[in-house]
């Protein structure tokens, strides 16, 4: 008894799937036309086509590959537990210095738009952060030691 998975990667060699698959086709299309050499002709036909649109498909998937990263699997606890602990680690930080990590860390905004947002200058923004960073590394160190 073949199991699917078998199946799947036999099928995967297009010889393999030739030799299980063109003397069924042979008799099929012999019977249908009743003259041996149109039923030659139109298996090859066949099979030259399907081995054709398979070899598109598979360039076709290996391009979405190169372009589409493959999603990594998150475990949702760990991400959990990791958000309390930033959480927790930029409630120990003013509110000024929080908000400026928020925006220019977290979110990715430029100093600029921070700026704006916090209606403050992006030299502002940029020292919040700055000396936000440096108290979360000083609060970080002491939970380690």
């Amino acid at each position: 008894m073949k199991f699917p998975s078998e199946r799947v990667e036999a099928w995967a060699r297009f010889d393999t799937f030739f030799e299980e698959e063109h003397e069924r086709l042979f008799k099929a299309l012999y019977f249908v036309t009743g003259n041996r050499h149109d039923a030659e002709e139109l298996m090859q036909d066949a099979f030259v086509s399907l081995n054709g649109l398979r070899m598109r498909r598979r360039r076709a998937a290996m391009a979405v590959r190169k372009v589409v990263p493959i999603p990594e699997r998150r475990d949702a606890f760990l991400d959990a537990e990791m958000r309390a602990d930033v959480r927790q680690l930029l409630l120990e930080v003013s509110p000024r210095q929080r908000a400026a990590l928020l925006l220019v860390d977290l979110l990715g905004y430029p100093s600029e738009q921070a700026a704006r947002i916090l209606r403050v200058r992006p030299s502002t923004v940029r020292a919040l952060a700055s000396k936000g960073r440096k108290a979360l590394r000083a609060t970080e160190g002491a939970r380690d030691a």
